[in-house]
């Protein structure tokens, strides 16, 4: 993640959230690649879901986040995943 991206993502998230704040995340993952997402946050719940055609699954958690910092580490441990979309 670019340094520039990261200080314009902080700004955004602390105008828009008091913290700490339930913070959803939103991954988009290869059918199959769930589970080294889930693996990562295993204290969290995650919902699910299949594509239709069952290709990609997306996986949402609800987490409670103290600061803009821990949502974007967050976001760079889950890019550790292969092919994944964070929306």
């Amino acid at each position: 993640m670019d340094a520039n991206w990261i200080n314009n993502f902080r700004e955004k998230l602390d105008t828009h959230y008091a913290w700490p704040a339930l913070y959803t995340f939103k991954f988009i993952v290869r059918t199959g690649s769930e589970e080294q997402l889930l693996k990562l946050f295993p204290k969290h719940v995650a919902s699910q879901k299949a594509s239709k055609n069952g290709n990609y699954t997306s996986v949402t958690y609800s987490m409670m986040m103290p600061s803009s910092n821990a949502v974007i580490e967050v976001y760079q441990v889950a890019a550790a995943v292969e092919g994944l979309i964070a929306l």
